[in-house]
């Protein structure tokens, strides 16, 4: 008879898979432009040297796990990712409840199935692309674990490795420090020989000065700017939503920092307050950035359920739990009806993605073998739907008009117009054969036919096709020939 540590992750497995399969044919954009760069390295390219892309390596290059492709792996890599995430709650807290009732094999039960609950049943933009904020959670998981079990090193170099894939892992590492002071020098010789392995790749690529550029730089542009007018007021809002969401984990924890002052629920909190400001620097308050906060909650409650009666547990979880089960769960079942019956997805959140999948259709239909493309917009899924050669470093449209993608669609004020202006000289060097603006039809002051520095290169282009949400455009004959 196999055992429940086997069965367990089998059965989570088979669970989150079943869900995940619910969007085997729909591409969301933080996939998609982690796919559309991994694709390109596969083809020889280097991130940041031959790439402009503004998220940490990891983030794409955990797509190359399963050669870059969508659908099928894509969708089997994050039941995978689910179960590793799984696994990694049960043993921090079976670690961190080991002297209680059954060595904290409940805990370790209850925080591996309250992770994977929250891992299909959250809000799927969130849930299922394996973007940072998600990617983040094996690696602060992970280090939690070994630092209670004693391995400093181990847990300095999760957390180094994290910085690689979110910069805002760098908040896990005063928790690591505090737990055991004893460990520091293990602790951040294990965390700089993470980060330096990581620079080092990039330096061997001659990617180190774009990836501080890119990266770095871009990245603290873009934190010091929230498109929000009332960021405190809006953050509150959202953070009430996302705890009434997730209301059997603030109901575990409660119960958990009532009931237990010691060492390890003061570690927690330290833990949980950090998260918070993670989910706050910026001042944006997607639902992703919340992922920061969801694995130290699940560990606190997995002991606080524990501390409950049977009876009371059960009728907590069951209350609790069915309100984002309700809310999130029609989602998969209204995709995975609809892709069963061949309808097209009517979900608001998929517009876009639609509209990405015509524009790519036809240019499938127009495009020649080896023909480049450059997508103008934050329209990831065009390129990796297209499948064609890229025409240059970009693929999207921020870097190119200083305009952030978290309010591009609706205001033209560019964050960093100088940074733009000498992006679109080097544009309009390059010369693509075909041209997507998938920014234009949504807010005409974007459009690439605005910009009067690029008004001689897009003379060269006639459009083609159109559709809702999309110009498309192809090098006239006589602009081809010319360059040939």
């Amino acid at each position: 008879m196999l055992r429940r540590s086997i069965i367990l992750p089998l059965a989570i497995f088979a669970a989150v898979l079943v869900f995940r399969l619910c969007h085997l044919d729909v591409l969301w954009v933080d996939e998609a432009y982690a796919l559309a760069a991994a694709q390109r390295v596969l083809g020889g390219e280097a991130l940041y040297r031959d790439i402009w892309f503004d998220k940490p390596p990891l983030y794409a290059w955990v797509y190359l796990l399963w050669g870059a492709k969508s659908g099928w792996a894509t969708r089997l890599g994050g039941a995978l990712f689910a179960v590793l995430c799984a696994w990694l709650a049960g043993r921090a807290a079976r670690r961190l409840f080991s002297g209680e009732r059954r060595s904290g094999a409940d805990e370790a039960l209850c925080a591996a199935l309250l992770t994977a609950f929250f891992l299909v049943f959250d809000h799927p933009v969130a849930t299922v692309p394996l973007a940072p904020d998600l990617l983040t959670l094996p690696f602060a998981l992970g280090a939690v674990w070994a630092i209670a079990s004693g391995r400093g090193m181990l847990a300095g170099a999760l957390v180094g490795a994290a910085i690689h894939v979110n910069a805002k892992a760098l908040l896990l590492l005063p928790v690591i420090l505090a737990w055991h002071p004893a460990l520091w020098g293990r602790a951040l010789a294990g965390f700089a020989t993470a980060v330096t392995a990581g620079l080092g790749v990039l330096a061997a690529q001659g990617a180190l000065t774009g990836y501080w550029q890119q990266v770095w730089s871009w990245g603290m542009l873009y934190s010091q700017d929230s498109p929000l007018s009332s960021p405190v007021l809006e953050g509150a809002r959202r953070t009430l939503n996302w705890l009434g969401f997730h209301a059997a984990l603030v109901a575990g924890g409660t119960v958990y920092w009532w009931k237990r002052r010691d060492r390890t629920s003061a570690l927690l909190a330290l833990w949980a307050l950090l998260a918070l400001a993670s989910v706050a620097a910026g001042g944006r308050f997607f639902p992703r950035y919340y992922f920061a906060l969801l694995p130290v909650l699940i560990l606190a409650a997995s002991k606080g359920l524990m501390l409950m009666s049977f009876r009371a547990r059960i009728v907590l979880l069951a209350a609790l739990l069915s309100v984002p089960a309700v809310r999130f769960g029609s989602r998969h079942v209204m995709l995975a009806s609809e892709t069963l019956s061949g309808r097209a997805h009517v979900w608001a959140d998929l517009e876009m993605e639609r509209d990405s999948r015509a524009a790519a259709g036809i240019i499938g239909r127009l495009a020649k073998p080896g023909d480049s493309l450059f997508v103008w917009g934050y329209r990831p899924e065009v390129n990796v739907l297209a499948g064609m050669r890229a025409a240059n470093r970009f693929m999207d449209s921020q870097p190119l008009t200083g305009v952030l993608a978290d309010r591009h669609l609706t205001s033209s004020i560019a964050t960093a117009p100088e940074i733009a202006a000498a992006n679109r000289a080097e544009l309009a060097a390059s010369a693509p054969d075909f041209v997507v603006d998938g920014l234009g039809p949504y807010n005409r002051a974007l459009a690439i036919s605005a910009f009067p520095d690029l008004k001689e290169w897009l003379g060269g282009y006639e459009v083609a096709a159109r559709t809702s949400g999309t110009l498309i455009y192809r090098r006239k004959q006589a602009t081809l020939q010319e360059t040939r």
